[in-house]
């Protein structure tokens, strides 16, 4: 096969590697004569074993192989390089006689296949898409690991027990669409629980749209949510398309929905219903996909109660609920929670050229002390907010107790915090006490019975419900 002289050409940006495999090896070698000189990194191999080796040892960007070939052919080396590295590009080469397995080729998963004699300039064009094909899916796999980064569980942080239990249910319903309600308290870490949630579901790649329901009011959240039409109000002078038509094939997170208006649930129910909206002053409705997070530190159920929550509503927020526990009780994570505020303050807070303007690498010992002591009524916020004041103000590489807030210096020790809500007999809280005890060791008996100062049988019998 006679390469056409097209003369110089620019190599392409990291000298692609191509590997050509026929048996016959004068043929496959004046293929790559061409390549070389568009300046590709190819060669020519003469069996499927010494191309599987090549492929196996990660020399390979594009495969361009013979179908009939000895020993392993065509459709058999497709396979085992595609099981080698899963994105390798593969162009096979066949006679006018073969066109069958050729089209076995791509249902296999080949690039595509030319049909002998071709024209170099044929191959080259698929070379050329392949290769670009392959880069395009690497960028978007790059991007949306990225994406998975920033807003999935792994942006979140928690050893404890409560936090893993968490990590689970993200897990199980990111990837459906139902209606999902985070509640806690202020600072618990609501929204990015919701960020991740919409970071581990198919819909990642769509948008994200947060609106603070208790920012806003009546008359001016309904248009945020809705949207209105030209001359609907008084200084609508455009039509708005709105924050649900903003986040369709995305997520929507209502956050403190627990402050919005009985009129305005009574039309957010018809969107979880429907899933349709009417802008304000419009007579026709849109049709919208969105996912719906709510968000809220109040307890609905009372608010039910008190009448300024609607029940059907809530029914259908809480097919799944998620409960983030507060700051006080999951203290084992505060360590941990601590490295990393440390870390993303500093990095903040970096001064002229790069260079680091606080030296805080860690707490002292009485310092920690307090810290795990305090009560942290601003839960995981108040917490990261702590950790910037020090990193700020704190002078040298460990914060004493004199750089942390009066607040935290002064606070008592909120040794009272488990014993609230009801009186619980003595066998009960035992019972819990020891379930609790277990479970931050990690399951295992024998440390949780040395640490409470009994014996593995004991503890059993503490952990066992009662008879009756």
């Amino acid at each position: 096969m006679r390469v056409p002289d097209r003369g110089p050409a620019p190599s392409p940006p990291a000298a692609a590697r191509i590997l050509i495999v026929d048996d016959k090896l004068a043929l496959a070698e004046t293929l790559v004569d061409g390549l070389v000189d568009r300046g590709y990194a190819a060669r020519a191999v003469g069996s499927s074993r010494d191309a599987l080796a090549a492929i196996g040892a990660g020399q390979v960007d594009l495969l361009v192989t013979d179908l009939r070939m000895p020993e392993l052919d065509g459709l058999a080396l497709l396979d085992a390089a595609r099981l080698a590295v899963a994105d390798l590009p593969v162009i096979v080469m066949t006679a006018y006689g073969a066109i069958d397995s050729a089209v076995e080729s791509i249902r296999k998963g080949a690039f595509h296949y030319l049909t002998k004699p071709f024209k170099f300039d044929e191959l080259l064009v698929f070379v050329e898409r392949a290769l670009a094909d392959r880069s395009l899916r690497r960028e978007t796999a790059a991007l949306k690991q990225v994406l998975r980064e920033r807003f999935s569980i792994h942006g979140l942080f928690g050893t404890s027990p409560a936090m893993q239990r968490v990590f689970a249910v993200i897990e199980r319903i990111a990837r459906t669409c139902v209606p999902i309600l985070i509640t806690g308290e202020t600072g618990t870490g609501k929204t990015a629980v919701a960020r991740a949630i919409h970071g581990e579901s198919e819909r990642a790649s769509g948008p994200f749209v947060v609106v603070n329901c208790a920012a806003l009011p009546e008359p001016l959240l309904e248009s945020e949510l809705f949207g209105h039409v030209k001359g609907a109000f008084t200084g609508a002078t455009a039509d708005r398309a709105g924050l649900f038509a903003e986040a369709h094939d995305g997520t929507l997170l209502l956050d403190e929905i627990g402050e919005m208006s009985p009129g305005l649930q009574a039309k957010l129910l018809h969107v979880l219903e429907s899933g349709q909206i009417r802008p304000v002053g419009s007579t026709r409705e849109r049709a919208v996909d969105v996912r719906i997070l709510a968000a809220t530190h109040r307890d609905l159920h009372q608010r039910i109660q008190d009448g300024t929550f609607r029940e059907d509503l809530l029914y259908r927020l809480d097919l799944v609920t998620i409960e983030l526990p507060a700051l006080r009780d999951r203290r084992d994570d505060i360590p941990g929670l601590l490295a990393r505020f440390v870390a993303e303050a500093r990095q903040r807070h970096q001064g002229a050229q790069g260079a680091q303007r606080s030296m805080i690498s860690g707490f002292s010992r009485e310092a920690m002390g307090h810290l795990l002591d305090y009560a942290w009524p601003g839960n995981v916020r108040e917490l990261a907010h702590v950790v910037e004041r020090c990193v700020l103000l704190a002078d040298g590489a460990e914060v004493g107790i004199a750089d942390l807030p009066p607040r935290l210096r002064m606070a008592v020790p909120d040794e009272a915090l488990p014993f609230r809500g009801e009186v619980l007999a003595m066998r009960e809280l035992q019972r819990r006490y020891a379930r609790w005890a277990l479970d931050q060791l990690g399951g295992h008996k024998t440390r949780a019975a040395d640490k409470l100062g009994i014996d593995v049988k004991t503890l059993n019998k503490w952990l066992a419900p009662d008879d009756d």
